[in-house]
């Protein structure tokens, strides 16, 4: 799942080494997904790096897959939609 998501490769790209085949790993990547262990993951290493100070708040940015758009961005019409 790592691989993936920091390769850039597609789930059906990643190499057999790895162990399990792809649609095992994508399906295991959407049930923790819902069940949000990415985000209780990053918190708990978040807390981790807190408690040993070293987190430098003062260098943190958010990109556009962080936040979610605006309602008024996404409504197009069909003639809007690119093909």
């Amino acid at each position: 799942m790592i691989f993936v998501a920091t390769s850039g490769c597609t789930w059906r790209q990643l190499p057999p080494v790895f162990g399990p085949a792809w649609p095992t790993v994508y399906r295991r990547f959407a049930q923790w997904s819902r069940a949000r262990v990415w985000a209780r993951l990053h918190r708990v290493v978040l807390d981790e790096l807190g408690a040993r100070g070293d987190l430098d708040w003062s260098r943190c940015a958010i990109d556009s897959v962080s936040v979610r758009a605006a309602k008024e961005a996404t409504d197009r019409t069909e003639s809007d939609r690119p093909r």
